[in-house]
């Protein structure tokens, strides 16, 4: 670990130590009101996008009526709030809470679908973003993560409203996820491990069908099991790039 590392890990960890003592007693400074009272303190901050002024608000009803009438709403505003302030940590531990403990809500889809965008927007970088890096081979944890919430939607609750977006959103995930297998090959392939290699291009032609990286899976394939002496195996995946991509000039040989 260089001295930089080391020193925004170091600042990262002593901003989160004042931003949890801070939201403490942001929350004490809350006035003592009914939770219906403060509710609607809250609902005009967000309606206006003052998220930082909502959150030590919902959260001190949180903490305060804990099994009131509208402690479900207070949470999933809450979860918001921390979305659109960036804080996604606090969201997703949130998040994780409020399905622990409601998974049959009727809301739920809300819940997971909000947890997918915290995901995703953890999924970029903004040190790679500024330095304009390709983030092709960058461990996709939270990609997968946001795959995984989106796709519950699609499948366990079909008639959310949620689940157009969702969809839309799992095409463009699939691309970023199929982008980090084909790096990881062309990674494989430098060092001449070639098994691997086509291991991971079969990988995005089975489970990532549907993306334009197909095309580069397959070539892939093709050229590491022509070194690996594999020719039923190098055939097939010719035929498959031949009859889904004709121009392709790795067809050759059939």
């Amino acid at each position: 670990m260089n001295k930089f590392t080391l020193k925004i890990l170091t600042l990262t960890f002593f901003l989160g130590l004042a931003g949890c003592s801070s939201s403490n007693k942001e929350v004490e400074k809350i006035p003592d009101k009914s939770a219906q009272a403060l509710y609607l303190d809250a609902k005009s901050a967000l309606d206006n996008g003052l998220y930082q002024k909502a959150i030590p608000i919902l959260s001190a009803i949180d903490s305060r009526f804990p099994f009131g009438a509208i402690s479900h709403q207070v949470q999933m505003d809450l979860i918001y709030a921390y979305y659109k302030s960036g804080d996604t940590a606090q969201g997703i531990a949130l998040v994780e809470r409020f399905i622990r403990l409601n998974p049959s809500h009727k809301n739920i889809d809300y819940v997971y679908y909000m947890r997918g965008l915290m995901h995703l927007s953890l999924e970029e970088n903004l040190f790679q973003e500024m330095a304009n890096i390709n983030r092709s081979d960058r461990d996709p944890t939270h990609a997968r993560a946001a795959f995984d919430d989106f796709k519950t939607i699609l499948i366990t609750y079909p008639g959310s409203k949620y689940s157009a977006d969702s969809r839309m959103r799992l095409i463009a995930i699939k691309g970023r996820l199929a982008d980090y297998e084909i790096a990881a090959a062309k990674f494989f392939m430098k060092r001449k491990a070639y098994a691997a290699a086509a291991n991971r291009g079969r990988y995005v032609v089975e489970y990532f069908g549907d993306t334009k990286q197909v095309e580069d899976a397959l070539v892939i394939m093709i050229e590491c099991y022509g070194i690996l002496g594999l020719d039923d195996l190098q055939r097939n995946a010719r035929q498959v790039l031949a009859v889904n991509y004709p121009n392709n000039p790795a067809i050759k040989g059939l």
